[in-house]
C-alpha cells in the first residue's frame, strides 16, 4: 500500500512479520517491584483516587545552586498523553562579573500527543526527532499513569536493589518503555513515596529529588524539588499545585509565533502521490543492504532475545525483495544460502504474478468506467484524519514542511486499509520542493485486530518511524524505519518487540537481471 507518497506498505509488512513471534513473561523481579509500586500508591492518595488524576498544574519558583538564575517553574500533565514543563528564566546580572547581563529564557520541553518539540535557550522552536522525540513521549506517558496499567501499556519494570537519595534508604526500580527507553525510580523505603527520578528527556540527563510531600485534595504531592538538568541543578519551590484544572490543547501545542498556513494538501498529496509513481520506475534500477536489529523484551522491560541480521535488496514494481545473507555478523552456510536465494525468487514470481493481476483488474475497472483502487486515495487520507501545528523546520539539511495528523472522528472506515489508516496519530515531514515525504512518524491510537483479534492483536502505542534521503539527484531511497510493538498473539501470547532497519550501499544495477537473479548482480556505477 502507498498511501499518496507515504510509506505506510513498507512499514505494515514488517509489523505483521514481527507479531508471529511468541514472549513468555518473566515475573520474578517484576513481582517484587509490582509491591513496591502498590506500596507507593497507597501512600499516594490510592490507585482509585490517582486514576483519577486527568490533569495536574504544578507552579512554583527556582533558584539555580550556583546562584546564576532564577526565574518561575510551570509543570503540566493531561491525560492520556499530554506533558509541558517550563523554566521560565529572568533575566539579571552574572555572577561573574566579566560576563554579560543574563537574558531572560524559555527552557521548554513538550509533548503534544502526536509531537514532541521544545524551545530553547535562544528562543528556538523546533520538533524533536528520534531518541529525543520517543523520550518525551515516554515522559508523557510515565507523568500520566501514575503507575496505573503499566503492564497494559507495555512498561516492563524490575527492581534493582537498595540505594541511597540524600540520606534516605530506598528501593530502586527500573521502568522500561515499549521503546526500551529507562527510567530509575527511586521509593523511599519509609513513606513509600518517591524519592528521586533519573531519566534521559530531550537527550538531556534529568533528575527529580522531591521532598516536602502535602496532601493536596486527597494525592500526596511533593511541594520540594531539586531538579538536575544536565549541568545545572535547580531548587523549585512549589508555590501551586491544582488537580484536575481546565488545561486546554494549546498548551502543548508549538506555539502560535512558530506556525504557518497549510497548504492545499489535497494538491501538495496529489503531486506527491505522481511524483512516488515515477520515483517507483527508477526505484528498479538501485539494489542495496538492509541491516535489521531485533529486540525481544520480557514483561518486566529486560532484553530476552536480541538478534541481528543483513540483507542484499532491490526493488520490483516499488516492493522491495530481499535475500538474507548475514545472521548476527556471520554469512549463512551454503545451504541456508540456498535456500534463501530460493525464497526470492519465489518473492519474485508472486510479486510479478500480483502485477499482471492488479494490471488486469485495473484494465477492466476502466474499460467499466469504474475505480480500482483497495487503498485508500488521497480523498480518503484527508477525510480519515485531521491536521494541526503546521510549521516549517530544517531537516538534515533542507526546508521542510511539517505538521502532525490524528483520526478525524467524524470518518467511518470500511476497508482495513481505511481502519488502518484512521488508527494512527503522527507526524509528517515533507519536502515540498522534491514532492515527497522525508519522514513519517505514526502509532497506533487504539488497538488494531487481525482476524477480528482472533489471530493477533497490535496494541494501541505500537509505533514506527520512517526516513529517506535523496541520492544521486534524482531519487527518494529509504535510509532509517523503526517499530516498536505490543501485540497479543492467538488471544494468548504476548510479546514486545523493537525492530530498527539502516538502508546503506545504494547502487544502481542492470535491469535487465531484475527477473533472473536474487540476489541481483550489482555493477557499481
Amino acid at each position: 500500500m502507498n498511501l499518496n507518497g507515504i510509506p505506510i506498505r513498507r512499514i505494515i509488512p514488517l509489523l505483521f512479520a514481527i507479531i508471529c513471534l511468541l514472549a513468555i513473561a518473566s515475573p520474578s523481579r517484576a513481582q517484587d517491584a509490582n509491591k513496591i509500586i502498590d506500596q507507593c500508591q497507597k501512600a499516594a492518595g490510592g490507585s482509585k483516587a490517582l486514576s483519577k488524576i486527568l490533569t495536574l498544574t504544578i507552579e512554583g519558583t527556582f533558584n539555580s545552586a550556583d546562584g546564576a538564575k532564577s526565574g518561575s517553574y510551570t509543570f503540566d500533565i493531561k491525560s492520556p498523553n499530554r506533558y509541558y514543563s517550563e523554566l521560565n528564566v529572568e533575566s539579571g546580572v552574572s555572577v561573574d562579573a566579566a560576563q554579560p547581563k543574563l537574558e531572560a529564557q524559555h527552557l521548554i520541553e513538550a509533548y503534544n500527543g502526536k509531537s514532541a518539540w521544545h524551545e530553547d535557550a535562544n528562543g528556538g522552536v523546533s520538533s524533536l526527532l528520534g531518541p529525543e522525540a520517543l523520550q518525551m513521549e515516554d515522559a508523557a506517558l510515565y507523568y500520566n499513569l501514575h503507575f496505573n496499567n503499566l503492564k497494559k501499556s507495555k512498561i516492563g519494570f524490575a527492581l534493582i536493589g537498595h540505594s541511597q537519595v540524600q540520606g534516605r534508604d530506598t528501593f530502586q526500580v527500573e521502568l522500561t518503555s515499549p521503546a526500551g527507553l529507562k527510567r530509575e525510580v527511586f521509593f523511599d523505603a519509609q513513606t513509600h513515596l518517591i524519592a528521586k527520578e533519573s531519566a534521559v528527556i530531550a537527550g538531556i540527563n534529568q533528575e527529580m529529588i522531591y521532598d516536602d510531600y502535602r496532601a493536596v485534595d486527597g494525592i500526596k504531592v511533593p511541594f520540594e524539588i531539586e531538579l538536575h538538568r544536565g549541568n545545572d541543578v535547580f531548587q523549585i519551590t512549589v508555590t501551586r499545585a491544582v488537580l484536575n484544572p481546565v488545561v486546554g490543547e494549546r498548551v502543548f501545542d508549538f506555539p502560535r509565533k512558530s506556525q504557518v498556513q497549510l497548504p492545499n494538501l489535497k494538491a501538495l498529496f496529489r503531486q506527491i502521490d505522481d511524483n512516488q509513481k515515477a520515483i517507483d520506475k527508477i526505484l528498479e534500477n538501485y539494489a542495496g543492504t538492509r541491516s535489521e536489529e531485533e529486540t525481544e523484551y520480557d514483561n518486566a522491560g529486560q532484553v530476552k532475545k536480541k538478534e541481528a541480521k543483513e540483507y542484499t535488496f532491490f526493488y520490483m514494481y516499488g516492493d522491495e525483495i530481499s535475500t538474507l545473507v548475514k545472521k548476527d555478523g556471520k554469512p549463512l552456510p551454503d545451504d541456508e544460502q540456498k535456500k534463501e536465494n530460493e525464497k526470492a525468487q519465489k518473492e519474485i514470481a508472486d510479486v510479478q504474478k500480483a502485477h499482471d493481476k492488479k494490471d488486469a483488474k485495473e484494465a477492466k475497472a476502466e474499460e467499466q468506467g469504474k475505480k480500482n483502487d483497495d487503498d485508500p486515495d488521497i480523498e480518503t487520507f484527508l477525510r480519515a484524519a485531521q491536521f494541526t501545528n503546521p510549521r516549517r523546520e530544517r531537516f538534515r539539511g533542507q526546508d521542510v514542511l511539517v505538521f502532525d495528523f490524528e483520526p478525524n472522528p467524524e470518518f467511518k472506515p470500511h476497508k482495513m486499509a481505511e481502519e488502518i489508516v484512521h488508527k494512527l496519530a503522527g507526524v509528517i515531514w515533507i519536502d515540498e520542493k522534491a514532492l515527497d515525504v522525508v519522514r513519517l512518524e505514526a502509532y497506533f491510537v487504539g488497538d488494531f485486530k487481525i482476524g477480528g483479534g482472533i489471530l493477533a492483536n497490535l496494541q494501541k502505542g505500537t509505533s514506527f518511524i520512517f526516513e529517506q534521503a535523496f541520492m544521486n539527484n534524482e531519487v527518494w531511497l529509504p535510509t532509517y524505519a523503526e517499530a516498536h510493538v505490543g501485540a497479543r498473539v492467538l488471544l494468548v501470547k504476548g510479546l514486545k518487540v523493537n525492530v530498527v532497519e539502516r538502508f546503506s550501499d545504494y547502487k544502481k544495477f542492470n535491469v535487465d537481471t531484475l527477473h533472473t537473479v536474487a540476489p541481483p548482480k550489482q555493477d557499481q556505477k
